[in-house]
């Protein structure tokens, strides 16, 4: 036996939704209960109310607790229906007819025809246990809403705004046009906190550059058009490109009120929290620098889009003449490019481990903790800044092994001055003028020497002749010093324009190069944890002296090996990339710190001012 029921609603528009369903068996159940299988959701109805039975072909519904149900408009507890004339059945609000369908298969038609009951009163079964009834309608809901956003996010800021304006600082307290500011300033302009007015001067009027150079006089843009400052910005405007029809539209809307392109405040945003202020994202420069050299035609700046796949090679600068005043000039870093610093040094047969240096190395296993070979650390040490490092001192890192003796005096060695030359030279002829050659055993009488006085006479007279001579001898040590094989042509560039008391020798100036990129940032604190090798790749296995030995770009032991783009992208697979904005490693404002630091110290900061002076930009 199979009956079929049917499930009525009611859209809002008046609409019906017929659910059916066909239920198997002779009988079917109908209450409140959700496994009944007519479901009737009112609390007016038992959980499990009635049931429908279906034998000997009449349909008899009989109440299951005695609970009676409506049929016909009678209230009764059991009754049979005749399915030709079929019946109607009620149960609370809702209203079932009863017919025969086709094959005979009886239908019961189910629709809610009054609001669910809860016994009391007529409510709807979902807000039975809420409080829809005593709140306020949606419409009243929204204006309410409206009127009190109005008074709170616009009426009462502008009352705060005009009850303060014209104030230098403002009182203690919370005030309403705070609830406007998008978060606290950053630590540069914490000073104004109570001093809004310094910058947004007027009401409903956006920040104004003029707002900025009260304070910040200098144009910080003017070193970019080695033009008038006044033309800096349209410079600057040109480098961007104009904009797509879409981004056109955005500009006019902007200017409309009074947000021309190339302000301050495009790249430098504040009020984003109690703290630096944060790194200017990677698009404000790469919307100049992307294919800047298109729009700029004059500029000498290389196009830069990312670090991971549209930077150009690092541009060192790099002693081509050193001495006193040494010149530097910047070039693009490959393998061919050198460096002249006046010195004759390689890493590679210093940092052997089979060479003569190695041997000196194992020797003195005290000294260099039992190593096989020499190590960076042994001569080059990190600042206090731990950004550079600081300058190889020839007493503390080669003296050890490059000795300059020349005497021993009780017990003490008289060693030459390094980098003095004429004192080197003047050393050396006051001790060949002070001193003798050592006298002939056979003249101290105990010798033993040939019967008579002839052999002690010819050493006599030699030993005279050699004092008579010794001074002499100080014009060859001063030469062979500094010639082939001497202490002072194996490390040093020896020139034959020196003065007199050297014979004509010279020495050229050592320049150490402290800082190479001199338009970027870089800090070795960062890099502790990795070896020196594993950048400086060379530095094991160069012999030549002026090899530039800094990582490159890319390549083995170049910085693409780990830093990545700002959005992630290189031109290789990283296996722990880093992403590097342009911030990172670039300073827009040409100061003396670094980006990472709020100030360098004045050591840094002079020597850096000293070094822009002297880079050639060629």
């Amino acid at each position: 036996m199979t009956f079929l029921i049917r499930q009525i609603a009611l859209k809002a528009s008046g609409e019906e939704i017929v659910r059916p369903t066909t239920v198997d068996g002779d009988t079917i159940t109908i209450g409140r209960d959700a496994s009944c299988d007519i479901h009737l959701p009112d609390l007016a109805v038992d959980p499990r109310h009635a049931r429908a039975v279906m034998k000997d072909g009449e349909l008899f519904v009989e109440s299951i607790a005695d609970q009676p149900f409506g049929m016909n408009g009678r209230s009764v507890n059991r009754r049979a229906i005749d399915l030709s004339r079929g019946a109607e059945l009620t149960f609370g609000g809702h209203r079932i007819n009863v017919e025969r369908g086709d094959g005979g298969v009886p239908v019961f038609t189910v629709r809610r025809v009054e609001a669910i009951s809860d016994v009391s009163e007529e409510k709807d079964l979902g807000s039975v246990y809420t409080l829809k009834g005593l709140m306020p309608g949606k419409r009243m809901s929204a204006w309410g809403f409206a009127i009190l956003v109005l008074i709170a996010c616009l009426a009462w800021p502008i009352g705060a705004y005009m009850t303060h304006k014209g104030e230098k600082e403002r009182g203690s307290g919370y005030h309403g046009d705070e609830i406007w500011s998008s978060g606290d300033l950053t630590l540069a302009h914490a000073g104004l906190k109570d001093d809004c007015q310094a910058c947004h001067v007027d009401a409903f009027v956006a920040v104004r550059d003029n707002a900025c150079t009260t304070c910040h006089e200098d144009d910080a843009h003017a070193h970019i058009s080695g033009l008038a400052a006044n033309d800096a910005t349209a410079r600057l405007v040109a480098a961007r490109g104009e904009p797509g029809a879409f981004g056109q539209f955005q500009r006019a809307v902007a200017e409309g009120f009074n947000r021309p392109a190339g302000r301050c405040v495009e790249c430098h945003i504040e009020h984003t929290g109690a703290g630096a202020m944060e790194d200017t994202p990677q698009k404000f420069c790469t919307d100049c620098h992307d294919g800047m050299s298109k729009r700029l035609p004059d500029t000498k700046l290389p196009d830069a889009s990312d670090f991971g796949t549209g930077h150009p090679e690092f541009h060192p600068a790099l002693v081509v003449q050193p001495g006193d005043k040494p010149v530097f000039q910047r070039m693009t870093l490959t393998k061919t490019a050198r460096e002249d610093n006046g010195l004759k040094f390689t890493h590679a047969e210093h940092m052997s481990k089979t060479g003569g240096v190695a041997q000196m190395v194992r020797r003195r296993p005290g000294e260099y903790d039992g190593r096989d070979a020499m190590q960076c650390a042994d001569c080059h040490t990190l600042d206090s800044t731990k950004v550079r490092f600081e300058p190889v001192k020839m007493e503390d890192s080669c003296q050890s092994c490059h000795a300059l003796g020349l005497e021993m005096i009780d017990g003490t060695t008289r060693t030459l001055r390094h980098g003095e030359p004429e004192l080197v030279a003047a050393d050396l002829r006051a001790f060949y003028r002070s001193g003798n050659p050592p006298r002939p055993a056979s003249l101290s009488g105990m010798a033993r020497r040939s019967p008579g006085d002839g052999a002690s006479q010819r050493t006599a007279r030699d030993f005279a002749r050699a004092v008579q001579f010794y001074p002499t001898r100080a014009d060859g040590a001063v030469t062979r010093v500094f010639s082939k094989g001497g202490a002072c042509y194996d490390c040093h560039v020896i020139t034959r324009d020196g003065p007199a008391v050297t014979n004509g020798f010279d020495i050229v100036p050592a320049v150490q190069n402290n800082r190479y990129l001199a338009m970027g940032w870089f800090t070795h604190d960062a890099h502790t944890k990795y070896a020196c090798t594993e950048c400086h790749v060379d530095a094991t296995r160069s012999n030549d002296a002026s090899r530039v030995l800094i990582p490159g770009l890319g390549g083995e032991g170049g910085c693409r090996t780990c830093h990545v783009g700002g959005t992630g992208a290189s031109l290789t697979e990283v296996k722990h990339p880093v992403e590097s904005d342009c911030a990172m490693c670039h300073d827009y404002h040409a100061d003396d710190g670094p980006p990472w630091m709020s100030k360098a110290p004045k050591t840094i900061a002079k020597a850096d001012a000293n070094r822009r002076k002297q880079v050639s930009m060629r």
